[in-house]
């Protein structure tokens, strides 16, 4: 049973249903009784874990991606991967503790691993800025993914931000710029990227580096252009209207996949990442081997071609079911529509 201090909204049942069975494993001696009535209660808590992480609204889904308990980089880099090696420093201005990265291995193979860091208490927390990166930080990770791809070496990116640090700062050093450098620099890197949400995807701050020939993301995760507090803010101006924020945002692992923005979903342990961090990384290991050992056989032109067509069709749309091949194969979407507009609005 896991030991997890931080209580979500809507895991009371679960916690009532642990604290009857704890109390039950505490008596001594254990009576037939006692040992029936334990079976069923954990047959009961079981079925209501289902439950409850099988139906979670997107709210629901935000809260568990901030879990305090939920895995991080740096406790993924302990379970998954050997022999890490942290680098440091971006060469110009100084070293961002948000963003982690250094070599590492993964079974057989050598990889360079990039990953945001919010640290488990207060004082890390702080250090870390929350998980908010700054422009160093981005800095630094371009220039450990251009060493990695120098040595022809796969690239594994951990996301895990609420969004790039908004500080005056950070936008005095280039924040922006330096995000969509990344980006830049990442789509044309030849060697082999995987890019995992492991908690929150936030804005430009997730994108940073998030450009991969795969991206995925664990099932209790969210990825999207902003935090529901932010959008509400702006939508409604009152960010009690997060929850309807949420579900409009279409962030979860079961709207993305079918929009294109992530190619994979990876199931999470019964009630979350948190409540078994040893299961899920077991499970993000499989998943990682695998993409590595279909990509590193890739050809490096056919790898970035695919890795820039990727991108392309993201955000691409039909107004209507398509009406010729060139529509049902996804060609000159975005023209076709403006058009299509163009015309009713003279129509009208």
């Amino acid at each position: 049973m896991a030991n997890t201090e931080h209580r979500l909204s809507f895991e009371q049942p679960i916690f009532e249903l642990e604290a009857r069975i704890d109390k039950l494993t505490r008596l001594s001696p254990q009576t037939p009784e006692t040992k029936t009535e334990l079976s069923r209660l954990r047959r009961e808590l079981t079925s209501r874990k289902k439950e409850l992480y099988g139906n979670l609204s997107a709210s629901q889904t935000v809260e568990v991606s901030r879990h305090p308990q939920r895995p991080m980089t740096t406790d993924y880099l302990e379970l998954v991967f050997d022999e890490f090696v942290e680098l440091h420093g971006d060469k110009t201005f100084g070293d961002d503790r948000a963003i982690r990265t250094g070599w590492a291995k993964l079974d057989s193979f050598k990889v360079m691993v990039v990953g945001h860091q919010k640290g488990r208490n207060f004082k890390e927390r702080n250090a870390c800025y929350f998980g908010c990166a700054h422009p160093e930080g981005y800095r630094k990770a371009m220039a450990k993914m251009k060493l990695a791809a120098k040595f022809g070496l796969p690239i594994v990116c951990f996301i895990d931000t609420p969004g790039a640090y908004p500080g005056i700062g950070a936008e005095e050093r280039g924040q922006a710029q330096v995000i969509a450098q990344s980006m830049f620099e990442m789509s044309r890197l030849p060697t082999p990227i995987v890019c995992v949400v492991i908690g929150e995807g936030g804005s430009g701050g997730a994108l940073g580096i998030g450009v991969g020939d795969r991206v995925a993301m664990l099932e209790h995760a969210y990825y999207s252009v902003i935090s529901p507090e932010g959008c509400a803010g702006i939508l409604w101006r009152n960010a009690a209207f997060k929850n309807k924020a949420a579900e409009a945002l279409k962030l979860t692992s079961k709207e993305l996949p079918a929009l294109g923005v992530v190619e994979d979903v990876v199931s999470e342990p019964l009630g979350g990442a948190h409540r078994n961090p040893n299961l899920m990384a077991s499970r993000l290991k499989l998943y990682l081997r695998g993409q590595l050992r279909a990509l590193v056989n890739t050809p490096v032109k056919e790898l970035l071609e695919a890795r820039y067509q990727r991108f392309r069709r993201l955000g691409q749309f039909l107004e209507g079911p398509p009406q010729d091949d060139h529509c049902a194969a996804g060609e000159d979407v975005a023209p076709r529509n403006q058009q299509s507009r163009a015309r009713d609005a003279v129509k009208s």
